[in-house]
């Protein structure tokens, strides 16, 4: 009973924290307006895969790697605010470049670029390494059965995936795509600016004294 309450915590936790806009949330969304609904749905995937490799790192130690801020987590945090200002610059580059939205039989969507994308821009999210970090230090129990760890990291994938790929649903259609190509320029900017910010408070933190 006791891992089943905290296996239900757990991905309502998790949940919250997906469902809060960041990097991820605006990744997709930036993608299945901008691109396709095909290349929305594979970054869905991708941000289903990162999220439940964080679930494997989280089972095997991620909260203890995260309470004792070792090296190795310095290390990711630096690396991952460095990829976090890198998408902000892309981003910032091509925030004024007009985005010719055609139908998908007369383009190829790259869905395997956008899955590789969203991926890493997933491991570098500093939201949710703090979210996973967090939630499995509060709610994780001392001494969990052995099924919550085999249990825990596919059901997170499966969750993710499931909220982002209805994003994606969501903001591919004709409405909300019109309306992103009318501000797509401050829109891009301003997502940049967030981005570029939470990638070099993340390097900040890992760096001071």
């Amino acid at each position: 009973m006791v891992g089943v309450v905290a296996l239900v915590s757990i991905l309502g936790a998790l949940l919250v924290g997906a469902i809060s806009p960041g990097p991820s949330f605006v990744f997709v969304v930036r993608t299945a307006v901008a691109q396709s609904r095909r290349e929305g749905l594979a970054a869905a995937f991708g941000m289903g895969v990162g999220a439940c490799l964080f679930g494997v790192l989280a089972v095997v130690g991620l909260r203890t790697l995260m309470a004792d801020g070792g090296w190795l987590y310095q290390l990711l945090q630096v690396a991952g605010g460095l990829y976090l200002v890198y998408l902000a610059w892309r981003i910032w580059r091509g925030a004024s470049a007009p985005v010719a939205v055609q139908h998908q039989a007369a383009r190829a969507a790259d869905a395997g670029r956008a899955f590789w994308l969203a991926l890493g821009t997933q491991l570098s999210n500093p939201k949710i390494i703090a979210v996973f970090g967090a939630v499995f230090a509060a709610l994780l129990p001392a001494n969990p059965p052995a099924w919550l760890y085999v249990a825990l990291p596919p059901l997170i994938f499966v969750q993710e995936t499931a909220w982002y790929a209805l994003v994606a649903l969501a903001f591919s259609a004709q409405r909300p795509r019109s309306a992103y190509l009318g501000a797509k320029l401050w829109l891009d900017r301003g997502a940049a600016v967030v981005i570029g910010g939470l990638g070099l408070r993340l390097i900040y933190e890992a760096v001071r004294p």
